[in-house]
């Protein structure tokens, strides 16, 4: 009795290693399978990007992913279907493609190039910064969040740059609207947003004019000591600017400048220098810089 138990299950033993052998090799050949699969469909997603066909080739990347997800193609087929998208100006499925990998894939190594593909999304869709803000503000905190992660990087350059275009724009804005109060003589609300650009946009190409709007106000409202603060700034820092010429005229209301007489204009630069040297205490002004 003892041994046909024995044999029954030594048999039993057998049937099943076999059985588990048979399974382990049709696992692998499925692998296999979908593995050529995948790769396939990798493949025919790159050459559809290469004719041209975006949607198609973006349909082909994800396919491949979902056929072998635990393969190293798969990341990269995610990230190819984002760029597929981008390429030909989807932006909201090239973001919504973005965002799953970086959710998925956060330790890839593109990663950070998603990252920056992903403020590139938002930035391309920058048009009329005076009604719409959020493309502006999303890219700007993407390519902060950039350059702080990948500091070392040509994507922390490229979006080094993209941040002063940015700023270019804000600025823009905030000129835009302080302009408006000024023209409907809300003062405290103009001084606000060209303090803005001052402070915060300092480096743009806004800042003259900020200057001197607020040379204007503090003026029209009475607070001349306020007005030539701004007045000694923007002749300290802006000399050559058509706003500083625009300041001195506040203050110098006889001044008109003649831009058909050339002689006058020669002597135009050394007359208003001295005038305003000494309207705004210039040499103390310098003498104050050089202590800070």
């Amino acid at each position: 009795m003892f041994k046909i138990n024995f044999i029954l299950i030594l048999s039993l033993s057998i049937i099943c290693f076999s059985c588990s052998k048979e399974i382990a090799e049709e696992t692998i050949i499925q692998e296999k399978n979908m593995e050529l699969q995948m790769i396939e469909a990798y493949k025919k997603g790159l050459e559809e990007l290469e004719r041209g066909d975006a949607l198609y080739a973006a349909k082909k990347f994800n396919e491949a992913e979902v056929l072998f997800p635990q393969s190293d193609y798969a990341p990269k087929a995610a990230l190819m279907a984002a760029y597929s998208y981008y390429s030909q100006n989807y932006y909201g499925d090239a973001i919504a493609e973005l965002e799953r990998f970086i959710k998925i894939y956060p330790n890839d190594y593109n990663i950070s190039y998603a990252e920056y593909l992903l403020g590139l999304c938002f930035y391309e869709q920058i048009i009329d910064e005076k009604k719409d803000l959020q493309s502006i503000d999303n890219a700007k905190a993407i390519f902060l969040n950039v350059i702080k992660k990948y500091p070392n990087t040509d994507f922390a350059i490229d979006a080094n740059f993209k941040l002063d275009l940015i700023n270019d724009i804000l600025a823009a804005k905030e000129i835009y609207i302080g302009r408006y109060y000024f023209d409907k003589k809300k003062w405290i609300a103009a001084i606000n947003r060209f303090r803005t650009v001052t402070d915060d946009y300092d480096t743009t190409i806004y800042v003259e004019e900020a200057l001197h709007r607020l040379v204007e106000i503090y003026y029209i409202i009475g607070l001349e000591e306020e007005s030539k603060k701004y007045a000694n700034l923007l002749g300290y820092n802006y000399m050559s600017s058509e706003w500083y010429e625009k300041s001195y005229s506040i203050f110098d209301k006889k001044y008109e400048i003649n831009k058909k007489d050339s002689t006058s204009n020669k002597n135009f630069t050394s007359s208003i220098l001295k005038k305003f040297k000494s309207l705004f205490n210039w040499d103390e002004w310098k003498r104050h810089r050089k202590k800070i």
